[in-house]
Parts: C-alpha cells; sequence; structure tokens
C-alpha cells in the first residue's frame, strides 16, 4: 500500500513530538532519575549495615556480621538498580520501535 503524503506528515510528526518530548526532560527529572538509582543501592547497603551492627551485639563470632550484611546488602541494591535501569532501557527502545513501526 503506497503512503500518502498525509500519512507521511502524520509519521514525521509524531517523530518531531517524541523528540522533543525526550529534549524537555529537565535537569531535575535528570536528577531524580541518578537519584533514584543511587537510593537503591544505598538503602538496602544501610539496612545490611544495620542488621549486622545489631547481629554483632547479639551474637559475637570471630567475624564481623556488619561486613557480611553490608556487602550482601549493596549486592542487592546494586541488582535492584541494574534491574531498574534495564527496564527503563527496555521501555525506551519498545517505545522507539512502535514510534518506527506505524506508517
Amino acid at each position: 500500500m503506497k503512503e500518502t503524503s498525509q500519512d507521511f506528515a502524520r509519521r514525521v510528526q509524531k517523530r518531531a513530538d517524541r523528540l522533543q518530548k525526550k529534549r524537555k526532560m529537565s535537569l531535575w527529572q535528570g536528577l531524580g532519575v541518578i537519584g533514584m538509582v543511587g537510593w537503591s543501592v544505598v538503602v538496602p547497603t544501610l539496612l545490611g549495615l544495620a542488621l549486622g551492627h545489631w547481629m554483632d551485639g547479639a551474637l559475637p563470632t570471630r567475624f564481623s556480621w556488619s561486613l557480611s550484611w553490608m556487602v550482601g546488602g549493596l549486592i542487592l541494591g546494586c541488582a535492584s538498580a541494574w534491574y531498574w535501569v534495564d527496564q527503563e532501557w527496555m521501555q525506551l527502545k519498545n517505545e522507539e520501535q512502535d514510534d518506527g513501526s506505524e506508517s
């Protein structure tokens, strides 16, 4: 089926609107994204450290529960941040594919 000039203009306008929307992302939105990734790492790390500190007092052993749980929290936080960023990336890719496939 041949594309009419109206279809072409509509498709070009849709892509231009999408680009304009991406450019409107403010500094505060960018900092919010960075903050979300940062908090998703910091919170589990601090919770692991607090749990480890409590366990060090309650269960004295030769090794540090604080260090063990802090590292565990850090790993969990990094995995969580990775998952969150990956989901956002896939959503952007899907939006681009949807915009590119419409005629």
